[in-house]
């Protein structure tokens, strides 16, 4: 038989595998509605940073349950960076970052390099930096050895709802 098999054969077989393999996908559930926004828990790791940090590490309190957090990293070895990312309830992305690097290049990096305005825009009892960018505007707060940035694709107004929620603290 070998060296018998006709184009027949194999169009048989690519057509019993496509069976098997739809058959296999209708089987597998799937939701397309589905959000797939994964969220995660920053809980721990805020407790990590705010040991570790040199400066005091922010993080909200008090969001309303439709801020989603989806991404969370401290990273000493990276000048203490400090970084939670959220999707607001307009599903805009908004991000606090903190470092103990308050160079030009950090700034460019997380903002996506954008620009001081000149303006500055009060949260709470705090005086934010506006900053314009051509993806994501931000505020950010320069102090002594660290800086603070709330940054994002969302309104100056929606990043100071998130900005608002910041409590400070370190070595907790």
């Amino acid at each position: 038989m070998k060296g018998k098999q006709t184009i027949w054969d194999m169009v048989r077989s690519l057509a019993i595998i496509g069976v098997v393999a739809g058959g296999i996908y209708l089987a597998v559930p799937h939701d397309d509605k589905a959000d797939p926004t994964h969220v995660v828990d920053y809980r721990i790791e805020t407790l990590t940073a705010r040991r570790a940090a040199p400066y005091p590490v922010a993080a909200p309190v008090g969001l309303q349950k439709e801020w989603r957090a989806t991404s969370v990293t401290y990273d000493r070895k990276l000048s203490n960076a400090w970084h939670l990312g959220f999707l607001d309830p307009r599903a805009q992305y908004a991000a606090l970052e903190q470092s103990s690097d308050t160079s030009a290049a950090y700034l460019g990096k997380v903002t996506q390099h954008a620009k001081p305005t000149g303006q500055t825009q009060r949260v709470g009892e705090l005086t934010w930096e506006r900053w314009d960018g051509p993806k994501y505007d931000a505020l950010v707060r320069q102090e002594q050895g660290y800086v603070t940035v709330v940054t994002g694709t969302g309104s100056f107004e929606e990043l100071g709802e998130l900005a608002a929620a910041l409590e400070f603290k370190q070595g907790a």
